[in-house]
């Protein structure tokens, strides 16, 4: 089980509609064509489409397994009181100074772009059930890091 946030329960809804209703017909007419152009034992556009949506398969139904495997939080039920998933978290770089702020999300979710990280990351699980003025020693692969936190919200 997997929880998530609503918003990303729907994207990933929307991502399988897009792949079952528009990449899928793409690929099998991409194998048509490469059919259609003779010997299939030479011809690699025809190797390479099938190997093409073999990979579009897995994906939906990864997607698919994801889906209903998703168990979707009700933000409203939530406490900032500690870190937890969909926390937002503000944090404070004790060694550079430097202030950090991610939302603590499922691993489906998960974007760094978008200040997401993975509930499964080393961060993440430093600071999950820590409140707000703990300090932290979080293990990262480039060493050790010490945080502050600074702020929860949901």
């Amino acid at each position: 089980m997997t929880y998530m946030s609503q918003e990303g329960y729907d994207k990933m809804i929307a991502e399988l509609q897009r792949l079952e209703s528009i990449e899928r017909p793409k690929a099998s007419a991409a194998i048509a064509e490469a059919r259609d152009k003779g010997d299939l034992s030479e011809n690699s556009e025809y190797d390479a489409a099938k190997e093409a949506q073999a990979h579009l398969e897995d994906k939906i139904n990864r997607l698919k397994m994801a889906i209903a495997e998703a168990k979707i939080v009700d933000t409203s039920r939530l406490s900032s009181d500690c870190v937890q998933i969909l926390s937002k978290v503000e944090m404070t770089n004790l060694t550079t100074k430097a202030k950090m702020s991610y939302t603590i999300v499922s691993e489906n979710e998960a974007n760094l772009r978008e200040g997401k990280i993975s509930i499964k990351t080393p961060i993440a699980q430093g600071l999950l059930n820590k409140k707000v003025g703990d300090e932290v020693e979080i293990q990262i692969p480039r060493g050790t890091i010490k945080l502050r936190i600074d702020k929860i919200s949901i």
